[in-house]
């Protein structure tokens, strides 16, 4: 009887450990269904567009060159409630559409980047995931 007092004290006590052991993380990388952020389009087909002309939320942004993202629908439409998300309210952005990652992009990404590993992941604002890059070539 006693035994079995330890042991039930012992699992109440480990719960919590075990509920947030159970909490395990999960990465989404260019190229999936689920990345949301900056695309290299470099010699990629050219993206089919949301708006014609690049946004931009500071003036600044017409001294550099427009980046492409790939973002939700609401966060375009809301583009300086979201802009700081990805760190481009400084810059001229394109948004892509969904159907040309889906077809375009991402196909291709996977066929050239298969087997890659060491990307930095940073956890996206809306449960997604989005890579961050330093320096060098984007992605």
């Amino acid at each position: 009887m006693e035994q079995l007092l330890i042991a039930m004290i012992l699992a109440i006590g480990m719960s919590p450990a075990l509920v947030g052991a159970t909490d395990i993380g999960a990465s989404i990388s260019i190229g999936q269904p689920g990345f949301y952020g900056r695309l290299d389009i470099g010699d990629y087909p050219p993206p089919q567009l949301i708006y014609r002309q690049p946004r931009y939320i500071e003036r600044g942004a017409m001294e550099r060159q427009p980046i492409y993202l790939r973002v939700p629908r609401s966060h375009s439409r809301n583009w300086k409630r979201h802009c700081r998300q990805y760190n481009a309210c400084g810059e001229r952005v394109y948004f892509v559409q969904e159907g040309w990652y889906n077809r375009e992009y991402a196909p291709r990404y996977q066929e050239r980047h298969h087997g890659r590993g060491g990307e930095q992941r940073a956890e996206h604002p809306e449960g997604g995931w989005s890579d961050r890059h330093g320096g060098g070539r984007e992605h």
